[in-house]
């Protein structure tokens, strides 16, 4: 069964499984899965790890909201155009400013929404980041680009400020693309990636990096990342000629929107067998949570992008950015759970793609 199209977020649709506690029910709850799935914890405990721990924090990853042109078929954020009041403020922004200046380890600020461009302060946030010598790393879904005319400069703007640019592309036809992510997408990104060309991005020798994000539209693992890479580079250059650096393939988890697809689809027990089945010990030392501190629009401490969306806050006493503590955030252990079978099956998953060989 194919992802079918949304058109409004779970929270405007009143769906329980807008409510984290709910996700996390599911995810936990023996009245679906039975007892078929383990424990994550008691898993990794089978290849002698009590638990995750952090080391230093390279990457500060910031969501600057859930508002965004698309509704995405399988979004772990839910994020849509009907999310207008969960977008970080100047001055939440401004707090992130002072506490990425205080960590020496950082070397990444990745800016996450939501189409994170519709941020009244993006512009702002991302050329004060640069002044520092920091790279920026934006997660566009290209679309964006064409929504409006306020918009068309953004290529421009990407370049003058040398932002790495990771970009959405689930496939290189119309039909699968569109089917995930909505009408008319695919034509507009293929648009999208030729202006990004057009300024240097993903040429080579620019030094302008963009990437594209592979992930499948149905219940399933993606396939390897370097083959499918060669493919998309193939095709595009093929068809559309364009050019890009990297393609990472990325794991849908069991959250929000791909939920409540596989609730709805009868392929949630199968899909979470699935992840089981193919959890890879040797990705436990490279999973991002390990160098990543996430914080959400509201100024909450997390210890990765789907961690924030279960609402699952770092194991620390001061959980906001308006009490933050360095010291007690170094060395922590991870918040596990279930959807951490996503993150950890086949090759790995994790915001910059496969994370260890099969």
């Amino acid at each position: 069964m194919a992802i079918k199209q949304k058109t409004k977020s779970l929270k405007a649709t009143q769906n329980n499984l807008a409510d984290t506690f709910m996700q996390l029910k599911v995810l936990n709850g023996a009245e679906i899965s039975g007892d078929k799935i383990t424990p994550f914890k008691t898993e990794i405990a089978k290849h002698d790890y009590t638990g995750i721990q952090t080391v230093d924090t390279t990457i500060f990853q910031i969501n600057i909201g859930k508002l965004c042109n698309q509704t995405c078929a399988h979004c772990h954020v839910d994020a849509g155009p009907d999310r207008k009041e969960e977008n970080m403020s100047k001055t939440t922004l401004a707090r992130c400013l002072e506490i990425i200046k205080t960590i020496p380890s950082i070397q990444f600020v990745d800016i996450t929404g939501g189409a994170p461009e519709m941020n009244a302060h993006f512009r702002w946030f991302v050329e004060e980041v640069s002044k520092g010598g920091i790279t920026v790393i934006n997660r566009c879904n290209l679309t964006i680009l064409r929504a409006n005319p306020k918009y068309y400069d953004l290529p421009e703007f990407f370049k003058n400020h040398k932002v790495h640019i990771v970009s959405s592309l689930p496939y290189f036809t119309k039909k699968r693309t569109d089917n995930q992510r909505g009408d008319g997408v695919f034509e507009d990104s293929i648009k999208a990636l030729q202006m990004l060309n057009e300024v240097g991005y993903g040429k080579e020798g620019s030094g302008l990096i963009l990437d594209l994000v592979y992930n499948p539209t149905g219940a399933f693992l993606p396939g390897s990342q370097e083959t499918l890479q060669a493919e998309f580079k193939r095709q595009l250059k093929r068809k559309f000629d364009i050019e890009f650096n990297t393609l990472l393939a990325i794991t849908n988890l069991p959250i929000s929107r791909f939920l409540d697809y596989l609730l709805e689809s009868g392929n949630y027990e199968e899909y979470m067998e699935k992840l089981h089945a193919a959890f890879n010990p040797a990705t436990l030392d490279g999973l991002m949570c390990r160098n990543t501190l996430s914080v959400s629009w509201d100024g909450f401490i997390y210890d990765c992008d789907f961690n924030q969306m279960l609402d699952l806050k770092v194991n620390v006493a001061s959980q906001h950015i308006d009490n933050f503590d360095l010291a007690a955030l170094q060395n922590r252990e991870v918040i596990l759970n279930q959807h951490c079978y996503g993150c950890t099956a086949g090759a790995g998953s994790s915001c910059g793609g496969e994370i260890a060989g099969v």
